[in-house]
């Protein structure tokens, strides 16, 4: 092996590591394991995933950008606590894109790609029924995701693609799955139906309603 080969190896080992570091601090603060508040010392999380500071710090980078994390000071970086004005923020954005992503997949979606969304559904009906909030939240960002790649714009995919664990820990937040999973059910009719219209307005209708939702659990409606 070269120093030019060993070097891409390394490279390429250390960023696996700080994405497995990244999404193990991020299914913490989505399930609830680390709480707003709660400091992240460098250090420790290396110690807990048995790596270097390297891909730590470069995780909690990520996670910064996020919006998960913030940074006191440069040393204290705790998890972020959500404003409502944050919630409000995020459900703009979800309806500015997804609503996008909803019409897009109604007309360019294949039978292969609609298959795939039809299984994902199912498994998420199957979930649901589980009662296990953490994989119920995985299953429907898994569905939002799908619908996203069906639209075939990668910038639009790119741009929503920051926004998948917020979106995983709001899905998280719903205390009545069922009645997601039912507007999931219509979302997905639509697009199958290759109905463009349908698929946008079922899908501004769910963005919505579950604005108002999250908004009354986590803030008393305020």
């Amino acid at each position: 092996m070269t120093e030019t080969e060993g070097a891409a190896t390394i490279s390429s080992g250390g960023g696996w590591l700080r994405d497995q570091v990244c999404e193990g601090l991020r299914d913490r603060i989505i399930d609830g394991r680390l709480r707003p508040g709660d400091r992240l010392v460098e250090r420790d999380v290396a110690e807990e995933f048995g790596v270097s500071r390297v891909p730590v710090r470069e995780a909690i980078r990520i996670l910064l950008g996020e919006g998960f994390l913030q940074a006191l000071s440069p040393r204290r970086i705790v998890v972020r606590e959500l404003s409502g004005q944050d919630v409000e923020n995020l459900f703009d954005l979800r309806e500015a894109l997804e609503v996008l992503a909803a019409r897009r997949a109604a007309e360019r979606r294949t039978e292969a790609q609609l298959e795939e969304l039809r299984a994902l559904l199912e498994e998420a009906r199957k979930v649901t029924l589980s009662g296990r909030p953490e994989r119920v939240s995985r299953a429907n960002a898994a569905f939002h995701h799908h619908i996203v790649e069906l639209a075939g714009n990668d910038m639009l995919a790119t741009t929503l693609e920051s926004l998948e664990g917020r979106l995983r820990w709001l899905f998280q937040q719903i205390d009545d799955p069922g009645s997601l999973w039912a507007e999931h059910r219509m979302l997905y009719e639509a697009i199958a139906a290759g109905d463009a219209d349908a698929a946008a307005d079922c899908s501004l209708r769910h963005i919505r309603h579950y604005r108002e939702v999250a908004l009354g659990l986590l803030f008393d409606g305020t």
